[in-house]
């Protein structure tokens, strides 16, 4: 029930007293009963209401029929209603009163917008306090700012045209199945304003609404006027300075009309705020803060965890702040959310996800309360509890489901809305807990087994970032000795040297044929700390061989574990070697098993939440910080920056938090944002670069007669062939953005928003490292062009590679295990006797316990799923982003690339001799095919968006 504040100022509207208590009667009908209150005809309606008599510019109008907005349409007897409507003749005078006092051409515009009760569903108190505050007079109002004119008494700052306003935002109805909606907005031509670079808006209504666009039809000496803005724009109350949107124009800082200047330079101060205070939901500001927010100390010691970021032992690209208060525990810890409280966690409003994003989105945050569906899902495993028993067992996630106890869901439902427990379990009348197919497993149930396949893997699963080339031997460590002692690998000739086609060690070298995964020296240092808990963790290296027909051939698997004396006694290891009978050849398939479990978590902490999520939030705080948005780079980045905050902060309370669902199911637990600190230590920007990391990683070398003057030493490397047309493609598209604004070196030099942006973005976003001498100078259009196409091709392909295969790939757990809970049996235990006879069984107990699986399998499918809104690399959500031609048909070109790309792609799948692309599981390499939707394991999109 609304109060009854909001009415009394109806006693000053537009009628005499006698009619005020009629008025207000219709009003407070409307507020007080909405389900009472319905629109016909663009009228607002009430239900049959007695009335002695009416304000006479009130006219009457009669319907047989009306229905509450709240609920469906019920069988009602015909009923006498009750429309509100101007009267035409007030109409008339109203309008003639406004024509003799402002005389002149008038510009006619369209203004675009969403209205709050349509992104939140139901909220109809919004809609109806928004319609109460248009009687009042308190409508949204804008006015022109002068691009060629300005106020010398307000130091030149454009001239503002007088205000307009919103019309007919009474009689605009919006289904709630509709989204945007048009509005009529007229100003008056003014000379002395000129041509308009910008306005002002202000809304007086009592909720926000997202305005996506402002047209101008027939201005003089110009024509059509288009501004782009998607942005939230809440009651003026909120703002200490009226919201400004500028012409979808660009122009570097020294080629802003001086009229604009100030307009764009204070609103870059006001993005970056002061620092100071908690930050709410309507707030803009863009600040930095340190990861001191995923432990909750006040909770116990258990939950406390160390802040990354400002300090050498723990460096960490900084996140967006919140200016949430200290925990009360630890005065360096900023306090969190309540759980579900999760969605409300602060991020500049215009960087929230989209209505239909988080529709999508609400799905995995219900997935993730572990807490509230862990002890229900316990329940389930009650033959064996928390292990499967066979193979079949696992498939039953997917083929048959699991039955749900009777009284589950209604538990559930205590905590979870109804109407989204369909997305945490899929159901029937047998209500199972059921999965979608993985692809793995789709066409052949267990040819993910092979060893063709584990390798295939490194080159075309869900991690193919890691792998190198073998470039000593045997693989040494860079591990401290005095610290860790030796930590050489104990592999010998004699463990490969008669499973390469003839060839020895020397000669596979001289060839480059002999690569490796090393995870080694990530993980040992953690060992000792993971292995004291429930889980136990190898540090493994895998050596493989290239063979003639381009696939590779896994050699060697050592498994290393730190000395039981201590660190400095070095570590123990044993190597293990391909079989395929008896009890070594499941030892052989446990020993996969523990690199796979190592690979997991890398790929999750390092590959994907690193080196994509985490490094890309520092340049959407600096960029929205320190450029303009008439900014060339800004336009230019923009779109890469989609969503990137809102889903850091989801995870940094559900995912990566403290007892949350990444240390609930990845090995290393409690250590693992720890672990990501210290790998981040070797992280080098410019290695991202995509041919850089190539070279480095030696599985690449330059070559001017290949194309791109790179030659792959691993020809059929889907990932590699792949990423490096999407990665020339984007620094195409950029050199082209980029020679259009800057035409020499100086330019850039004398961009005083550019420099300030690459200064803050080093210094303060990814401050731990600002010393470094890798950083480009930023002084060149070489400098600006690779650091561009670096932070976009970050952003969309890298992120794409990393993410969108984990359902296809990893949505089967024995063949990605995130977790191992024994050692390898040893000869003579009653494990090694069990493994003779029950080797599934084994392998089962030994990997992801069924708990973990359904809750990891429930995360990385909603991961691996694209937005129904999603905007994918060549794509804009906006087509009229900038005016500049050229722009325009250079980014047109860049799609038609990913276009030929594509066609390219799905060729090389059908090429058999590519025995990489498809592999044993017949899986096609689609993870850098630009566009898809949906659960397809396919699709570049232009952010870290999910």
């Amino acid at each position: 029930m609304l109060h009854f504040k909001y009415l009394t100022p109806l006693m000053k509207f537009r009628t005499k007293a006698p009619c005020r208590a009629q008025l207000n009667s219709v009003v407070a009908a409307t507020v007080n009963k909405p389900d009472h209150v319905t629109f016909v005809n663009h009228r607002l309606v009430l239900l049959p209401t007695s009335f002695m008599k009416m304000p006479r510019f009130l006219c009457m109008t009669y319907v047989t029929r009306s229905q509450p907005l709240t609920s469906a349409s019920t069988a009602a007897k015909t009923s006498q209603n009750i429309t509100i409507d101007p009267h035409p003749k007030e109409m008339e005078e109203e309008k003639t009163k406004f024509e003799t006092g402002h005389e002149g051409k008038k510009i006619k515009g369209r203004v675009v917008l969403m209205k709050k009760n349509v992104l939140d569903l139901n909220d109809f108190k919004a809609s109806v306090l928004d319609r109460v505050h248009e009687l009042l007079g308190k409508a949204v109002s804008l006015r022109l700012i002068s691009s060629v004119k300005g106020d010398p008494e307000k130091g030149f700052q454009g001239k503002l045209g007088n205000p307009a306003y919103l019309e007919d935002w009474i009689t605009t109805i919006t289904p709630l199945t509709a989204g945007e909606s048009a509005f009529k907005v007229t100003f008056d031509w003014e000379d002395e304003i000129g041509v308009p670079g910008a306005f002002l808006i202000i809304n007086n209504h009592h909720t926000e609404f997202f305005l996506k666009t402002v047209t101008l039809e027939d201005v003089p000496g110009e024509g059509r006027v288009h501004f782009v803005c998607n942005s939230w724009v809440y009651p003026a109350e909120k703002y200490t300075k009226d919201r400004v949107f500028f012409v979808n124009k660009t122009f570097l800082p020294s080629e802003t009309p001086l009229p604009l200047q100030k307009y764009r330079e204070e609103e870059l101060v006001h993005l970056r705020g002061d620092g100071k205070g908690e930050l709410q939901e309507w707030d803009r500001v863009y600040d930095y803060a340190y990861y001191n927010d995923l432990g909750n100390p006040d909770k116990g010691p258990k939950y406390a965890r160390p802040t990354l970021g400002g300090s050498s032992k723990y460096p960490y690209p900084r996140r967006g702040r919140t200016g949430r208060p200290a925990t009360e525990t630890d005065s360096n810890s900023e306090s969190r959310l309540p759980l579900l409280m999760s969605l409300n966690i602060y991020v500049p409003r215009d960087e929230r996800f989209g209505h239909l994003k988080l529709s999508d989105f609400l799905a995995y945050a219900l997935k993730s309360i572990a807490q509230f569906i862990r002890p229900e899902l316990e329940a389930l495993f009650d033959k064996t509890p928390n292990e499967f028993d066979s193979f079949e067992d696992v498939l039953k996630l997917y083929e048959g489901g699991i039955p749900l106890p009777e009284g589950l869901l209604k538990d559930i439902g205590d905590n979870i809305p109804a109407e989204m427990l369909k997305e945490i379990f899929r159901t029937d009348s047998a209500q199972l807990l059921r999965f979608p197919m993985p692809q793995v497993i789709k066409e052949d149930k267990s040819a993910w087994r092979t060893d063709e396949e584990f390798a295939r893997e490194m080159l075309a699963g869900v991690n193919p970032v890691n792998i190198r080339r073998l470039q000593e031997f045997p693989p040494a460590s860079k591990l401290d000795p005095k610290v860790y002692g030796d930590q050489t690998s104990t592999i010998t000739e004699q463990d490969i040297g008669n499973t390469m086609d003839g060839l020895t060690v020397d000669e596979a070298f001289k060839q480059n044929k002999l690569f490796i995964l090393d995870h080694h020296d990530a993980l040992m240092p953690y060992l000792r700390r993971i292995n004291s808990t429930s889980n136990k963790i190898y540090a493994s290296r895998t050596i493989l061989f290239l063979k003639s027909d381009g696939t590779l051939k896994p050699l060697v698997i050592e498994l290393s574990l730190p000395h039981p004396d201590g660190d400095r006694f070095g570590r123990i290891s044993k190597v293990y070697t391909p079989s395929e009978e008896g009890v070594e050849g499941s030892i052989w398939q446990l020993a996969k098993a523990y690199v796979a479990v190592n690979d997991s978590g890398y790929h999750q902490l390092i590959s994907h939440w690193l080196n994509t999520h985490a490094v890309c939030e520092p340049v959407v705080i600096a960029t929205n910080r320190q450029l303009s948005v008439v900014h060339p780079i800004y336009k230019l980045l923009h779109p890469h920056f989609r969503d990137t905050m809102n889903i850091n902060a989801f995870a940094r309370q559900i995912l990566i938090n403290a007892g949350g669902v990444l240390e609930t199911t990845v090995f290393p637990a409690r250590y693992a944002m720890e672990m990501s600190s210290v790998v981040y230590k070797d992280w080098v920007f410019t290695e991202q670069a995509f041919p850089e990391d190539l070279i480095k990683r030696g599985v690449a070398i330059k070559d001017a007669n290949s194309p791109h003057g790179l030659r792959l030493l691993i020809e059929d490397y889907p990932y590699a062939v792949d990423g490096i047309e999407i990665w020339f493609a984007i620094k195409t598209w950029v050199e082209d953005c980029c020679s259009f604004y800057y035409k020499t070196d100086d330019i850039i030099q004398k961009d005083t928003e550019l420099q300030s942006w690459w200064k803050e973005l080093v210094e303060e976003g990814h401050g731990d490292k600002k010393d470094e001498p890798w950083w480009p100078k930023m002084q060149t259009r070489e400098d600006l062009v690779e650091t561009c196409t670096i932070i976009i091709w970050t952003a969309s392909a890298l992120h794409a590679a990393v993410n969108f295969g984990q359902y296809p790939y990893a949505g089967y757990l024995p063949n990605r295990p995130t977790i191992s809970r024994k050692f390898m049996p040893e000869k003579g235990t009653p494990e090694y006797k069990e493994l003779e006879s029950s080797p599934d069984t084994v392998f089962l107990k030994t990997i992801t316990a069924q708990l973990q699986t359904v809750l990891g399998i429930a995360l990385i499918e909603i991961l691996s799923r694209h937005s129904t809104d999603e905007v994918y690399l060549g794509q804009r959500d906006t087509p009229e982003w900038t005016a500049d031609t050229e722009p325009l048909k250079a980014f047109d070109k860049f799609g038609k690339k990913l276009a030929e790309i594509e066609d390219r792609i799905t060729s090389m799948n059908n090429d058999e001799k590519l025995k990489n692309r498809v592999g044993p599981v017949k899986v096609p390499y689609t993870l850098l095919f630009p566009t898809s939707e949906g659960l397809t394991g396919r699709g570049i999109p232009n952010s870290v968006s999910i």
